[in-house]
């Protein structure tokens, strides 16, 4: 009888030999210029023979190794997980400071986040961490570290707070916000390509600064895997919506005056240390799945504007048509409704574009819901009060979407430029 090299492995080989006989695990293709691409397949997968016997299929293994190996750099003039292609998965984790905390103590929050960050963005564990190995194949993961606005206060340095950085004004015409899912003095935003990074990521940098910054919040959230569609197309969210068409792209000639800060602010502060920096309107959107199932494809795509199938404008073919907001229907009513999602939400003039890396969130049912399910609404911009709030103030008057759409959580961050080696998120702050 062939020994088990040349047979491949058998049924009863994988039984007795245990788990660790087989590599497992769904992968997909690695980094080409910068975007996700490649074939996704099943690592260690294996066709059976009439012999009872399994070849494995070593390629898809190789690919897994190019996912899991893919790094990017947590150092640099700006920070990672701003600009960088969206990951399938993400953790966003808001903490309050503890009262008493000290100055000396909140700087060394940020100097142990950006220590751990950078080693564990190479693919090695935190300084302090007992599962070293479940850093290995860090996925893509970027950590990026946010300021909120009672930040500034408990540094006792309220006048170095960007005057943009203030909670999103309420709209009672739709808000229904809970304090769990809001505001928060930092945040961690930790995305990778695999949830299992993510978590231990998320572990390790909130143990870490326990006693000076406490959790207050936590979210999940996740995007379309990793390989399962190579063409890079936009996401959808769970209403079946391609979400994110009229993101502003890397050829934008002014992509640096949309979402960074050029250390100004518009009351004259000087802000230089958050030049390079940007900012983060965080939305918890509740989506009341069970009544949007209740009517037809007809009506979604009127309250979007756009045909669910393509994403295309109901004026166009293609998703990046142009629409043709004065186009009238056989009867004379507008073939973009004016309250449609899209009529309400598109950009006025330059200063209301702003780059969306929303994750959708499935979560377990709540007082009796069928459904507990959304979108965590991600919103990147030099300055949320220019951009983000005529825009939300739009949607909130007047939007088809709010009938099935409900936020529930809200808050704003600055997001400071990038550490440089040896250098930690922040430090630009306490130099004057």
């Amino acid at each position: 009888m062939a020994d088990d090299a040349s047979r491949g492995l058998s049924r009863r080989s994988v039984l007795t030999r245990g788990a660790g006989a087989v590599v497992g695990g769904v992968v997909g293709g690695g980094l080409v210029g910068g975007a996700v691409g490649g074939a996704a397949g099943y690592a260690g997968r294996a066709a059976l023979d009439d012999d009872d016997n399994a070849v494995p299929d070593w390629k898809t293994v190789a690919d897994s190794r190019v996912v899991g190996a893919t790094t990017e750099s947590f150092h640099g003039a700006r920070q990672a997980g701003i600009t960088t292609p969206p990951q399938s998965h993400a953790a966003f984790v808001g903490f309050d400071i503890a009262p008493g905390a000290t100055r000396a103590e909140i700087q060394g929050v940020l100097r142990a986040w950006s220590q751990d960050a950078a080693r564990l963005t190479s693919g090695r564990g935190g300084l302090a961490d007992l599962e070293p190995e479940l850093a290995q194949d860090p996925a893509r993961l970027t950590v990026t570290i946010g300021m909120g606005p009672g930040f500034f206060d408990a540094v006792r340095m309220p006048g170095r707070r960007p005057s943009w950085l203030r909670q999103v004004p309420p709209f009672p015409q739709i808000d229904q916000l809970e304090q769990r899912w809001s505001e928060g003095d930092l945040l961690l935003q930790i995305c990778a390509d695999d949830p299992l990074i993510v978590s231990h990521a998320a572990r390790v940098l909130a143990a870490g600064v326990r006693g000076v910054a406490e959790q207050r919040w936590s979210q999940r959230g996740f995007r379309k895997a990793v390989g399962t569609d190579p063409t890079g197309r936009t996401q959808r969210n769970l209403f079946g919506q391609i979400d994110g068409t009229v993101n502003p792209g890397e050829q934008d000639v002014d992509i640096d005056q949309i979402l960074f800060s050029d250390g100004s602010s518009p009351d004259g502060q000087d802000q230089r240390w958050m030049r390079d920096g940007s900012s983060l309107v965080l939305r918890r959107i509740r989506m009341t799945m069970d009544t949007w199932e209740e009517i037809d494809r007809t009506s979604r795509e009127l309250s979007m504007g756009r045909r669910l199938g393509t994403g295309a404008p109901l004026t166009g073919t293609a998703e990046h048509d142009p629409a043709d907001f004065e186009a009238l229907d056989e009867v004379g009513l507008p073939v973009i409704p004016p309250e449609s999602h899209m009529a309400r939400a598109r950009q006025r003039d330059r200063g209301e574009a702003m780059l969306r890396r929303p994750y959708n969130y499935d979560d377990p049912p709540e007082r009796g819901e069928i459904s507990n399910s959304g979108l965590i609404f991600t919103a990147y911009q030099a300055d949320p009060v220019r951009t983000f709030v005529p825009v939300q103030r739009r949607l909130a008057e007047q939007d088809a979407l709010n009938t099935w759409t409900v936020p529930i959580g809200s808050a704003v961050f600055a997001l400071p430029p990038g550490a440089p080696e040896g250098g930690y998120v922040g430090q630009g702050l306490f130099e004057g």
